[in-house]
């Protein structure tokens, strides 16, 4: 493991998707998943992340648009948090999951927005 790359990357990792998310994301790991932390830490989010040909804004709605496709909708509600920690507002998210539904499919789009109003919704009760 190369401990720069991962540093920085869990730097950006923490900076996007917030301490408490990767903290559990970290306490629920284990021997058997403590491989694929370090992987997603270094190449993820301190390879990929960190490089400057994109803005984290940016990459964040490619992020969102991949991710709401492929129905991972775990990996989708935590990078709209990222998102909106990364400048998107809330109608921009939208519109990435409206031209989702486009592009990838109509229940794709549906389930990428319910996910979403949840996601907002937990960020919201933190938030009081």
């Amino acid at each position: 493991m190369d401990k720069d790359l991962y540093d920085k990357g869990m730097e950006i990792r923490r900076e996007v998707l917030g301490d408490a998310y990767v903290d559990r994301a970290l306490a629920r790991s284990g021997p058997f998943n403590d491989p694929l932390q370090e992987l997603v830490t270094t190449y993820c989010w301190g390879w990929n992340w960190s490089r400057e040909g994109l803005p984290r804004r940016d990459r964040s709605l490619i992020n969102l648009a991949m991710i709401a496709v492929l129905n991972r909708g775990h990996e989708l509600k935590a990078h709209i948090r990222g998102a909106l920690n990364n400048g998107l507002s809330r109608e921009e998210i939208r519109e990435v999951l409206l031209q989702v539904g486009i592009y990838g499919g109509i229940p794709a789009a549906v389930d990428s927005f319910r996910l979403a109003n949840e996601a907002f919704a937990e960020i919201d009760a933190e938030a009081e």
